[in-house]
Formats: structure tokens, C-alpha cells, sequence
């Protein structure tokens, strides 16, 4: 028997730190493409540390994936599921490395969003391969760690080509 999603109420998320962090703030919840929910849920974080220091935000996207690891575990647990679209702290650590030393500006962080998506739905090869081969907790995490790889490559050539883009 599985915890469904769709019956889990905010309040009883509450209730489960890690699994309210799991579940992205509640964005997880979201009937239709939580993944994307779960994305949006970064945007703030993500705006709330932009100007950091790149070490300061090194270190916080490093102590998000580790924490992650065991945040996801737990939350896929409690789900019952081994990899429930639900868990959406994977999405927001994965936003989060797409934005590393990303130009500021509105569009930049619309980019990175739009790009990480784009490589975390289509899931190109070696996404799909982690996705498939690595399991539990980590395995939740790192497909959306290479996205946020892949759309870090992505913003930052995009800057280094057009650097004065207007979008």
C-alpha cells in the first residue's frame, strides 16, 4: 500500500520536516506536474541567494544535495514509492545548481528554469542512465543534479556567446 499524494494534506506535511522539505514546501503536492511545481519552489530560494558569494552558495547547494540524499529517502518512504514524483527536493537543489554564477536578471533565472526543465523531463543520456541505474535516495537526487549540470552549461554558454542579451 502506498501514501498517495493527492490525500496527503498540508497539515499532516507539517508534521514531517523532511518530508515537507521532500515535498518541496507543499509545491509537491501539485496534482499536475509537481516536478515543475517543485521548481518553482526554488525560484524564490534561489532569488533569496543570488547574491551570495559563490563560496557561501557552493556550500549551501552542496549541504542541500547531501541533505537531500536523506530528506528524498525518508520522503519516498513515507510515500511507500520508490521514486515518487511528490519528492521534489531533487527539483530545487537541481534549479539551484543551474544557477550557479548565473547572470542577474529576470530572464536568466526564467533560462535556467526553462532549461532545467527541458533537460529534467527529455532526461538525454547520461540523465537516463543515472535515472534507471542509481536507486533510493541518491538515486532520486543525481538525474537532477546532471540536469542541473547540463542547464548550468547551457545559461553559462548562452551568457559567454551573448553576453549583453536582452530578452
Amino acid at each position: 500500500m502506498t501514501t498517495s499524494p493527492s490525500r496527503i494534506t498540508f497539515r499532516e506535511l507539517l508534521k514531517r520536516p523532511a518530508c515537507f522539505l521532500g515535498l518541496g514546501f507543499g509545491s509537491g503536492l501539485a496534482s499536475k506536474a509537481p516536478g515543475t511545481f517543485g521548481t518553482l519552489a526554488a525560484v524564490p530560494i534561489y532569488w533569496l541567494m543570488q547574491d551570495l558569494s559563490l563560496a557561501l552558495y557552493l556550500v549551501i547547494v552542496v549541504i542541500a544535495f547531501l541533505a537531500g540524499i536523506w530528506i528524498c529517502q525518508k520522503s519516498a518512504d513515507w510515500l511507500r514509492q520508490k521514486d515518487p514524483s511528490a519528492v521534489v527536493w531533487d527539483e530545487i537543489v537541481g534549479y539551484l545548481i543551474t544557477m550557479i554564477a548565473a547572470p542577474a536578471g529576470w530572464q536568466w533565472m526564467l533560462l535556467g528554469f526553462v532549461l532545467f526543465r527541458f533537460f529534467d523531463i527529455l532526461k538525454p543520456w547520461p540523465i537516463n542512465l543515472a535515472d534507471k541505474a542509481i536507486h533510493g535516495g541518491l538515486g532520486i537526487m543525481v538525474d537532477d543534479v546532471i540536469a542541473g549540470i547540463f542547464a548550468l552549461i547551457g545559461v553559462q554558454w548562452i551568457y559567454l556567446v551573448f553576453p549583453t542579451i536582452q530578452f
